[in-house]
């Protein structure tokens, strides 16, 4: 099969075809032709040598895929050859086949097509896990997520509008910003020309934000704790200006603040299938309805991963970047 290879640590330029071995599935695994696959950011830190694929885990970047069921392990009951599916996978993803645990393959939304399929599982199973599981972001509450055009971004703020929320977001451009408001934001800041915490602050009326969703880390941190509201919760996932901090617990202390964090991609396949079940009882629906969808921002070739690459470091994307299989 053709799949895209990290030849070594480095730029977008060693990513490159090659011809490996298909897959084969084990007892407890699907083999999924794929006809489009999703670019994210753990891709990018992979391929720089700072995030290696888990024990076990295909060495091949792609964490998110669309297909079809090509074969089927004989443990796996629910699933045939032909299906149309979309699967959470730990890698292998940048490839015309890959391997996939059943409990984080699921059927794609009646009338979407493969490409928007793809484009599902990492954000939203990330999204969900952490803004409405670990942070527990309810009806009436008031969510700041950062990076609001993001693909994160983009389904965090469609999510938390789809459950009652009001949304507050930071972007770095006007026309992200109305790209935000398009789906749904009720207060965009441009964080290079607006002091968020002032703006946060006075939406609120001085209250603060229940709930943060934090990708950037760093500085970012203590300023996210002077957003809060009492009782308020802080989740971060990402750090794109690093994973040190320095901190004032006082405010933590004072304000009965909640500071957890998570990453997806080394969890084990029963949390998977768990969050797998929730979308699927919770967030189909609003796919069937046309509630919520994927935002797709470019569709590159799969032999141009490099080029899908140099988008997403650019940060002038606004929604998802993917991957078409060779064929389609």
């Amino acid at each position: 099969m053709k799949a895209i290879e990290i030849t070594m640590p480095g730029g977008p330029e060693v990513l490159v075809p090659v011809e490996r071995d298909m897959p084969e599935p084990g007892p407890e695994e699907i083999l999924i032709r794929v006809h489009a696959a999703g670019v994210n950011r753990p891709d990018v830190v992979q391929r720089l040598g700072l995030y290696p694929p888990p024990p076990g885990a295909s060495d091949i970047p792609g964490l998110e895929v669309a297909g079809e069921v090509a074969a089927v392990g004989g443990k796996v009951p629910g699933f045939k050859a032909g299906d149309r599916v979309c699967a959470l996978v730990p890698g292998g993803g940048y490839a015309e086949y890959c391997v996939a645990a059943p409990g984080s393959v699921l059927p794609i939304p009646d009338g979407m097509d493969y490409v928007t399929a793809a484009a599902i599982p990492e954000t939203y199973f990330t999204v969900w896990s952490n803004l409405f599981d670990r942070a527990g972001l309810k009806t009436g509450e008031t969510l700041l997520v950062h990076g609001g055009s993001s693909g994160i971004g983009s389904t965090a703020i469609q999510l938390a509008k789809a459950f009652g929320a009001t949304v507050i977001t930071t972007v770095g451009g006007d026309d992200k910003a109305d790209f935000c408001r398009m789906l749904g934001a009720d207060t965009v800041i441009n964080y290079r020309s607006e002091d968020f915490v002032a703006r946060v602050k006075e939406v609120t009326g001085g209250q603060g934000v229940n709930v943060v969703l934090d990708m950037v880390g760093g500085d970012y941190l203590p300023r996210n704790i002077d957003c809060l509201a009492p009782d308020g919760r802080h989740v971060s996932i990402a750090f794109l200006r690093g994973p040190q901090v320095t901190l004032n617990m006082l405010p933590v202390m004072l304000k009965r603040l909640t500071l957890t964090g998570s990453t997806l991609r080394a969890r084990d396949n029963g949390f998977k299938a768990a969050v797998a079940q929730s979308l699927k009882t919770r967030v189909w629906p609003l796919f069937a309805d046309g509630a919520i969808k994927p935002i797709i921002h470019e569709v590159f070739p799969l032999a141009d991963a490099a080029g899908a690459h140099a988008l997403m470091e650019s940060s002038a994307h606004m929604g998802k970047i993917m991957l078409k299989g060779v064929e389609d």
